[in-house]
């Protein structure tokens, strides 16, 4: 009997539409650069979803002081689209917006790479997938590494001129003061918040009862908090600004990747300004809040080291959620008892 053969019909696959996204990135966040970043996202959202064989996947973007992949969260949610399979292509603009950091930009590429997903670089027309293109990165992204260091080594160089010239450079948001046309000027309403300060201070209160004082009254709070603070309280009693006078770099960028201010404990040169501005105190009454707080200082025994119990961590306010805080009620005294205390209660009382 001869053998029956039949011919199967196949049917040609039909290639899934790639799925694409891309990155954008500013570094800093004034309105210019925030429109740039809009323009950004508006442009790669209309580029791919008008791209035939293309299937829109989002634009993830970041408005960033730094380029490192851990301190931008757009970034991250990006990863974590791609982890779950839901990306085939990145698209960006270049090297520099992906990562400035060589180690971070070719950790990331190399992780996207084994999980199958090609980034493109517009400016520098490389895709990762390409067999040149981990070479050309890494040559890439050292350039871009060392241009980054070259800016923030020219910005170093300003700030530390300006130091020298007793220009303020990059003020801060300051309690009782405001910047107009470059100018700093006294906020008069905060002003009078900060000599009350000084006063209870000085007339025996201790910073965590002025910060609660100031929390019943409900004194508009230092930008940034939700409350006042003792630590707030701390800052103020011990800033050389609010007598007029200012001292220069008290803190400085220690790497140039990260970005992260540490405090100058001597490693570099501080500049002191007199009369730079308009005081809210006079000098003698910071002076007399700087000695009352050394005699009050002097006056606590510290022990050794923190002393933790087999409760540390693990008591915690059914009201609020904090963790309560062993404190010695009645400290350097015959009625010196332990006791744990809520946080907020600490705070707010």
């Amino acid at each position: 009997m001869p053998k029956a053969i039949k011919k199967l019909e196949t049917k040609p696959k039909l290639e899934r539409p790639k799925r694409v996204a891309a990155y954008a990135r500013v570094s800093c966040g004034k309105d210019a650069m925030l429109h740039s970043l809009s323009a950004q996202v508006s442009f790669y959202s209309n580029l791919i979803q008008n791209h035939p064989g293309w299937q829109y996947a989002g634009v993830y973007s970041d408005e960033a002081l730094t380029g490192t992949k851990e301190s931008r969260a757009g970034f991250q949610k990006l990863l974590s689209e791609c982890r779950a399979g839901n990306i085939d292509l990145i698209i960006t603009k270049s090297i520099s917006r992906f990562a400035r950091n060589t180690v971070t930009l070719l950790k990331s590429v190399r992780e996207l790479k084994a999980l199958g997903v090609d980034v493109f670089f517009e400016e520098q027309n490389i895709h990762s997938l390409s067999s040149e293109g981990e070479l050309m990165l890494t040559i890439l992204a050292s350039y871009a590494q060392e241009e980054s260091l070259s800016a923030s080594e020219n910005q170093k160089w300003r700030i530390r001129h300006a130091f020298e010239n007793g220009e303020l450079v990059n003020w801060r948001f300051m309690f009782g003061y405001r910047i107009s046309k470059g100018h700093v000027e006294i906020e008069p309403e905060e002003a009078e918040i900060v000599r009350m300060i000084f006063d209870d201070y000085l007339s025996g209160m201790g910073r965590l009862a002025i910060a609660k004082k100031l929390n019943a009254i409900h004194v508009p709070t230092v930008r940034g908090c939700d409350d006042w603070r003792e630590g707030s309280i701390y800052r103020i009693l011990h800033n050389e600004k609010y007598t007029g006078d200012m001292i220069l770099q008290k803190t400085y960028v220690e790497d140039f990747r990260t970005k992260k201010g540490v405090i100058n404990r001597g490693e570099k040169r501080k500049y002191f300004v007199e009369n730079s501005h308009e005081a809210i105190i006079s000098k003698k009454i910071f002076e007399r809040a700087q000695a009352e707080a050394e005699r009050r200082k002097a006056k606590i025994k510290l022990p050794e080291k923190r002393m933790k119990t087999i409760f540390t961590g693990m008591l915690i306010c059914a009201c609020c959620g904090k963790h309560f805080n062993r404190r010695v009620a009645n400290a350097s005294t015959k009625y010196a008892k332990p006791a744990w205390i809520c946080a907020t209660f600490m705070r707010k009382g």
